[in-house]
């Protein structure tokens, strides 16, 4: 082994080592789509005393924080997103009405002096005091009702327990005073159960000084009260014991509230109030739920697909390139092993389209294996005299650019989905960027040190047969034979284009684009009934319970799928009973809630993620190839992005933030096959200047298809495995990755070349110069050596 293979091997053994160290020992961090759980999207909003920026979001942030572990949910998640935005992770919480009712509670907490009963006009117009009739309700009597809003005094008039109207002093201390709040039973007293507070020292000061003040008025009186007023309601507004003296009052820590409390009533009051006030209020816009045994049949019809589809695309590579296609194999296992161990130690949460990317991201990882493998091919098949090393070497420095130039797209791709997605969506841009780096490194460390010490090998040498790349392959010899000139007359495969673009475009127009619910606000839960429901019945039941406008369709193995407008938990929870009539026992299997005003927001963000998708290609292949190869594979992709659209139309199938995913994701695959294209064609124009470029690019094209082509299939068997064994979940996305990786197949070669062609028809651009060898000065010409030769001659 030469020093280079030895480095290779090393380098590869210790991050393999690594790797299985690492999964041996740390768990991977699934997201709530796996695990089942709660997911909200909480919008903070201004207040008349704060404005909903970073510092005030943080500060509802820890306020909810302290509300969700007194509910005792395992292992909550609470995150700012941006400055105005709160995500909630809640797992194992599939019914998230008692969550959503603590989260959402502003808990304004007051306490106030009462100023007396409260005066209500009587019949002549003069005022009478409430307090006549103890017993009274508010509205038992005409012109008796209290108005919440009217204040005789400085403070509100609200009614008490009894239902009293009472007339109350300024807020004297808040809330954020409280240092804490206990519910307890108090047996000695028969209090029943009460909520003991305890006071900061300054706040412990001016309860002091509230309660005496109270004291100097007699008992019975109602000035001798103290108000407690929680979202501007008294809940409690209790004597000051006689035993307090006039302005001495009572200290902190030995004051309770009482009241006709059950347990569960006293706990959530000691919640609220030790939760303190909202310094934001906030709304809910996002909410999904998913159930525990959807998470886990998605694992598990991923593990099949990427185990089935792995092998299917192993056996493929090494049928196709024998030996080294076997060692490519091996690298493609440690490509797995390095990628999930990078996911696991970087503490990235697996989502489902996470998941999703890391099964495709198998598929496309043969890629630079193929490209090189393919360019050893060349090589070997052009200078026969070669050793089985050395046109190994040359594969791989011939394919280094193609390779650098296809992973960065797929790395911009990656990065537009992960910041300009969301939820889940990022998980697969991440997912899908350790993906690349993953394959590049077991691409050129991994296989390249097993397939060197190969060809180093006696056996290997002497019977080449077996090691794939002596020979130029079935496809490449049947090409060579035939020679069709594909790019004689670019035009008409722009019109073949071009009529696939119009279909597209006519089924956008007449079907109409099925916006999810992520893109249109409102409502989608799907549920699994013990009996059989058809869709029919269940829009009856539905009706008839004041569901009219909701649309029921099937989804998976008999489940059913309700999309409505809006609708709170309350609702859902009415809905769900009113399928139970016709279906039993009902079991909520997702749920998605968006609010309006965020998918507005979401499908603007997938407009702006797509133009974005856009510019960057342009400027990155506009950087590293002509103008026109730029604008010609850029129009290619916008081909395959208005084709891949067009077939969902016609398909009736859901466009939501997953298909976002899978769009930007054949806008990187498409650039991806462009680019090994066009670097052919500069590579082969640079050579044969004086040539016209309709040849160079037919030549390229003819030599590139081997590649396109076992590319495309290693690709395609994971995405068949996905779309028949990963389950609805996963059906949409491999379905438009399929249709989207067939697309882009194609326009790389029929769309974008042929454009090229016409585009360079006006342009003025010289052809490219050809690279200049390193280490060759002007004027010489110094053959290259071969790496197993010491120069020595006889």
């Amino acid at each position: 082994m030469t020093r280079a293979t030895t480095v290779r091997a090393v380098l590869a053994a210790a991050v393999l080592l690594v790797s299985v160290l690492i999964t041996l020992t740390m768990s991977p961090r699934l997201g709530l789509d796996l695990q089942g759980g709660t997911r909200m999207v909480l919008q903070a909003k201004d207040s008349d005393t704060a404005k909903a920026d970073r510092d005030s979001t943080d500060r509802t942030l820890e306020v909810l924080r302290q509300r969700i572990d007194s509910l005792g949910v395992a292992e909550p998640t609470l995150t700012r997103s941006g400055e105005d935005r709160i995500i909630v992770e809640l797992p194992d919480v599939q019914d998230p009405r008692k969550a959503a009712e603590v989260i959402g509670r502003t808990a304004q907490l007051s306490f106030h002096a009462v100023q007396g009963p409260a005066a209500t006009p009587n019949d002549d117009g003069a005022d009478t005091k409430s307090g006549s009739k103890p017993g009274s309700k508010p509205g038992s009597e005409p012109g008796t009702e209290p108005d919440p809003g009217r204040s005789s005094g400085a403070g509100p008039t609200l009614p008490d327990e009894q239902g009293r109207a009472l007339d109350l002093g300024p807020a004297r201390l808040s809330g954020a005073g409280v240092k804490d709040a206990t519910a307890a039973f108090d047996a000695q007293q028969g209090a029943g159960w009460t909520v003991s507070l305890d006071f900061h020292k300054a706040a412990g000061r001016d309860w002091t000084r509230l309660t005496g003040e109270a004291a100097c008025h007699p008992v019975q009186d109602d000035r001798r009260r103290v108000a407690i007023v929680l979202d501007q309601q008294i809940i409690s507004s209790p004597q000051v014991s006689p035993s307090v003296g006039c302005n001495a009052g009572l200290p902190s820590g030995s004051t309770q509230i009482t009241g006709s409390f059950s347990a569960d009533e006293a706990r959530e009051l000691a919640l609220l109030i030790k939760g303190g006030a909202l310094p934001l209020p906030v709304e809910i816009v996002e909410q999904r739920t998913v159930g525990p045994t959807l998470g886990a049949a998605a694992i598990d019809a991923s593990a099949r697909a990427a185990l089935i589809g792995a092998a299917a695309t192993a056996l493929f590579i090494t049928v196709v390139y024998r030996l080294f296609g076997a060692l490519a194999a091996v690298a493609l296992a440690a490509y797995g092993l390095i990628s999930y161990a990078a996911l696991v130690a970087l503490g990235v949460t697996l989502t489902l389209p996470g998941l999703a990317g890391f099964v495709l991201a198998i598929g496309m990882a043969v890629d630079a294996n193929v490209l090189v493998f393919e360019r050893a091919r060349e090589e070997h098949t052009q200078h026969p005299g070669r050793s089985l090393r050395s046109s190994l070497t040359a594969g791989f420095r011939g394919a280094w650019s193609a390779v650098a130039d296809s992973n960065v797209t797929t790395l911009i791709a990656a990065g537009l989905l992960f910041f300009l997605g969301s939820g889940p969506v990022k998980g697969f841009g991440v997912t899908l960027a350790i993906g690349v780096l993953a394959s590049m490194f077991s691409a050129l460390v991994i296989a390249r040190a097993l397939t060197e010490i190969a060809a180093g090998s006696r056996f290997v040498s002497d019977y080449r047969g077996i090691n794939g790349i002596s020979g130029p392959g079935r496809v490449r010899t049947w090409l060579t034979r035939r020679n069709p000139q594909l790019m004689r007359s670019p035009r008409r495969w722009l019109l073949i284009s071009s009529a696939l673009v119009a279909v597209a475009v006519l089924g956008i127009l007449v079907r109409g684009v099925n916006l999810g619910v992520e893109f249109t606000g409102g409502r989608l839960v799907e549920y699994s009934t013990s009996r059989p429901v058809d869709v029919e019945r269940a829009r009856t039941a539905l009706a008839g319970a004041g569901f009219g406008d909701a649309e029921v369709t099937t989804a998976g193995a008999g489940d059913l799928s309700v999309r409505t407008g809006k609708l709170d938990n309350d609702g859902e929870h009415a809905l769900r009973a009113a399928l139970a009539e016709e279906g039993g026992k009902t079991t909520k299997v997702r749920d998605e809630l968006i609010g309006p005003s965020l998918g507005d927001e979401l499908r603007r963000n997938a407009l702006i993620a797509l133009g974005i998708a856009v510019l960057v290609q342009l400027a990155y292949l506009a950087v590293r190839f002509r103008w026109t190869f730029a604008v010609a594979s850029v129009g290619a992709l916008v081909h395959d992005v208005i084709v891949l659209v067009g077939a969902f139309a016609w398909l009736g199938r859901t466009v939501d933030g997953i298909f976002l995913a899978a769009l930007l994701t054949v806008i990187g695959y498409s650039v991806n096959d462009s680019v090994v294209v066009f670097d052919r064609v500069r590579e082969l124009w640079a050579k044969a200047r004086r040539q016209p470029v309709a040849e160079v690019a037919n030549r390229a094209v003819l030599q590139t298809v081997p590649r396109t082509l076992n590319t495309g299939m290693g690709a395609l068997f994971i995405l068949t495995a996905l779309a028949v064994l990963g389950g609805d979940s996963l059906a949409d996305f491999a379905l438009a990755l399929l249709i989207g990786i067939c697309v882009g197949t194609y326009s790389s070669v029929m769309t974008a070349v042929p454009a090229a062609l016409v585009l360079e028809r006006s342009s003025k651009a010289p052809p490219p110069a050809r690279k200049r060898a390193p280490g060759r000065r002007s004027g010489t010409r110094t053959a290259r050596r071969d790496p197993l030769d010491n120069g020595a001659r006889v």
